[in-house]
């Protein structure tokens, strides 16, 4: 075909155009899978960015974000004119002279290469073309991109082509737009927005001409240019940028000789900064959303919504310093108790032997050293116990401090340490208002609020009056207060149990119902199990929104059944809101990134209580303030009761006192604490150091108090909202004070009907088990096990 164009010149011509048609084709077609893929027509109208989702409270404060690329994208006219002139300047000073290929600075580049000085010939737009369709990575690499030469001409080509695409498509400034919102600046910040505020605390309007010039002198080398990692090297690659700017005419002269004298000064204390870091809060509602994203194709890491939750920010803020402040004088308690001595007990109190040891086998080091010293078990023990500096939490300011350890030392410093649970819920909204899921979220992932589930206690007894009222008690009903001896049918055997009072005596006083729960007596509640019977207490602690397995045995009600702090808000929650139970709600609505709301959520709401019913136990649970000998009278300690204020709530503490617990319920908040450790086997020794009255309860006091005293919060003192119904049943009882001292009801007690475990409810499915934690040498961190505590006796207390 070409021998007939006699013109050799004009034939070698058309043979390269036609040779450069034929590539291009087979390039676009990636014909064969020798070229890879290339960006369509789609890709360029529609360029697929991942851009961070963000998590507001409900008053719109950013408290976290959830990305594979942390990237805020903002318009064109939100970057200021500093940022794209050094960009222009120091990347492509002929951008707007060309159609996305820079033949001239090619050419150029070429011939300062081979005189020795290196430099780049790829324009903005080619720039802009890698990192949007990621031409050199991924499935852009054919089978011809394996080899050196052919490769480096197969993905430049590309570029090439990509970057006319988007020269037509796009104007000028929108290539700028797209390339400063999606360029990477180091420190997992991708576009100019998030680099203004990881480095300097601001937005990239905000900017000045030295600190564009900064985070544009860190194109060329994200690591070797970070003003955080190198600052020597920023300042002087600063200084190149801001020449490169005085060149092109974006600087006069005495602009630029004051910018080059001056030094770098970096904000990296922003909130913001850590908003897009781990926290419970943040996993939580990644767990919340994970079946709406599924079954609405949407992924929160990458499609930058705007998600709300119900938390408001204050309440969370009182919340998370009130278990801050309390945790520290617990941690010291616990570590005086058995300073000197192996924490570690059975139920009898004996140590536990090996218990380290067994610790030590679950961590990962332990499995990297039982390879390597697979026959030297000699060679395991010294690496185990040989000290070095690591980083561990420290209790005392919440911070990382170095300490001298061995990997032994630091598994029974993370053994030792106490934990917390703490959520706050509006009762008739079901809308979450605070939610700590532990003390620190680094070094403590396992949620205490939803994911951990441990013994009740005594929390679990108002379960017990309102099937007691449900089956037509009244709250002035009295029973007294006796030993109970309650035979159970083992089927070839009778088995006796005999249940005692938190101090092992009993007053033989008739007592009413709400005095009785009040006091916590835990001889009267088991006689109302018996009454009433275990499966009907079952029966009103799911109906109230206990969703775990209980197991419906005589003991039911003194809490031997593992529960959640969330099912338990929930439970007392539905008292409150006359008998309707509502889902609890963590996340309200949820917008794209254009501000489009695409989601909204409500509670779902079912009456499962009589309201008379539900009015009585929110009457009944005033009475641990109200009552004498209550065990909620702690309270006084705090600025609570101005305005006639009523505060109800109960206590609780589980066998040995490893679990301590408080419920508390105002007028218009439900919240429940939990204090323990994450092993079962460590606890406090008496009930005056760990009876949840004592552990749990002060929690509440603060937090309730630092609302209060929030006046900007709204929420105010007062009474509990009046019956919606006529009260048919006698409620109004006096309880008479007794001249001579009433037993001592402390928050303790033991209980020794046996249980069968197989009827306890597991962990949630997929949560993530204290003890999974990781091990590794020079960074050990705390570990857990569930199971210490055995459920063959099982514990209840006030």
């Amino acid at each position: 075909m070409f021998k007939r164009i006699k013109n050799r010149i004009l034939r070698y011509l058309l043979i390269a155009i036609y040779f450069i048609i034929i590539l291009i084709c087979a390039i676009q077609l990636n014909f064969l899978w020798l070229f890879g893929y290339s960006p369509t027509k789609k890709d360029i109208v529609m360029p697929s960015v991942n851009i961070s989702t963000e998590l507001y409270t409900a008053d719109s404060v950013l408290i976290g974000r959830y990305f594979d690329e942390d990237r805020n994208p903002i318009p064109f006219d939100s970057i200021p004119k500093s940022v794209t002139s050094a960009l222009i300047a120091t990347e492509d000073v002929r951008f707007y002279s060309h159609n996305g290929v820079d033949f001239f600075g090619l050419g150029s580049g070429i011939i300062s290469t081979l005189k020795g000085d290196k430099r780049g010939a790829s324009t903005i737009t080619q720039q802009l073309a890698k990192n949007l369709y990621r031409t050199r990575y991924n499935k852009a690499g054919g089978l011809l991109t394996r080899l050196p030469v052919a490769g480096l001409v197969v993905t430049k080509f590309k570029e090439w082509m990509t970057a006319y695409k988007l020269e037509q498509r796009y104007s000028k400034n929108q290539i700028l737009e797209m390339y400063l919102n999606t360029v990477s600046f180091s420190n997992n910040a991708y576009g100019i927005e998030t680099a203004a505020k990881r480095y300097f605390s601001k937005g990239a309007n905000q900017l000045n001409q030295n600190e564009a010039a900064v985070l544009i002198g860190m194109l060329k080398g994200t690591t070797l240019y970070n003003p955080i990692r190198n600052p020597e090297n920023a300042f002087v690659r600063k200084n190149t940028v801001l020449s490169q700017m005085y060149k092109g005419g974006f600087l006069k002269k005495e602009e630029y000789d004051n910018l080059v004298k001056e030094k770098i000064v970096l904000n990296t204390n922003s909130q913001d900064l850590n908003a897009g870091g781990d926290s419970y809060l943040r996993a939580a509602v990644a767990k919340w959303l994970e079946k709406w994203a599924e079954d609405n194709n949407y992924d929160i890491y990458t499609d930058g919504l705007k998600i709300y939750t119900t938390i408001n920010s204050k309440l969370q803020k009182h919340a998370e310093e009130a278990v801050a402040k309390q945790m520290l004088e617990l941690q010291q308690r616990l570590n005086n108790t058995w300073e000197g001595q192996e924490p570690w007990r059975d139920l009898s109190g004996k140590v536990i032997p090996n218990f380290l040891d067994n610790l030590a086998k679950k961590t990962p080091y332990y499995a990297f050293l039982s390879k390597k010293y697979a026959n030297t078990p000699d060679s395991i023990s010294y690496f185990l116990n040989k000290k070095k500096k690591i980083e561990v939490y420290n209790w005392k300011d919440g911070s990382r401090i170095e300490k001298d350890m061995s990997t032994m030392d630091s598994l029974k410093y993370y053994a030792m340490m106490l934990n917390a649970g703490m959520m706050s819920m509006d009762p008739y909204s079901g809308e979450i208002k605070a939610w700590v899921g532990g003390i620190n979220h680094q070094y403590f992932k396992y949620d205490h609020v939803m994911q951990a589930k441990r013994q009740a206690g005594s929390t679990f007894k108002p379960f017990v009056y309102l099937a007691a009222l449900e089956s037509g008690m009244s709250p002035c009903d009295k029973i007294t207060d006796k030993p109970v001896t309650i035979k159970i049918d083992k089927g070839d055997s009778v088995e006796i149990w005999e249940p005692k009072n938190a101090d092992w005596n009993f007053s033989y006083r008739e007592m009413s119902l709400r005095h009785a729960m009040a006091r916590s007596i835990n001889s009267v509640t088991v006689q109302l199990t018996d009454m009433v019977t275990p499966a009907k207490v079952v029966d009103a602690a799911h109906r109230c929104g206990i969703t775990s397995k209980l197991n419906p045995v005589a003991s039911v009600g003194l809490g031997p059944n593992d529960v959640s702090v969330f099912e338990m808000v929930n439970g007392y929650s539905t008292m409150m809101n006359h008998g309707e139970r509502v889902t609890p709600l963590l996340v309200s609505k949820i917008e794209d990134h254009d501000g489009n709301v695409i989601a909204t959520f409500q509670a779902e709401r079912k009456q499962v209580v009589d309201k008379q019913d539900a009015w009585l136990m929110t009457y009944m649970l005033r009475g641990g303030m109200e009552e004498p000998g209550g065990t909620s009278q702690g309270l006084w300690e705090w600025d609570l009761f101005d305005k006639e204020n009523e505060i109800g709530g109960k206590t609780g503490t589980s066998s040995e006192y490893v679990d301590g617990w408080y419920m508390g319920v105002t007028k218009d908040l439900v919240t429940g604490v939990w204090v323990g450790c994450d092993e079962r086997s460590i606890h406090f020794k008496n009930s005056h150091s760990g009876e949840g009255s004592r552990t749990a309860l002060p929690i509440f006091g603060v937090y309730m108090e630092s609302v209060y005293k929030d006046k900007q919060l709204g929420y105010t003192q007062g009474k509990f909202p009046s019956p919606t119904v006529e009260i048919t049943k006698s409620y109004k009882c006096e309880t008479p004070r007794y001249s001579d001292p009433e037993p001592d009801q402390s928050d303790s007690t033991q209980v020794e009907e046996p249980v069968d475990e197989g009827f306890i409810g597991p962990e949630e499915e997929g949560a993530e088990h204290p003890v999974e934690r990781n091990h590794t040498e020079g960074a050990d961190s705390g570990t857990s096990s569930e199971g210490s505590s055995s459920l063959e006796e099982v514990g209840s207390q006030n």
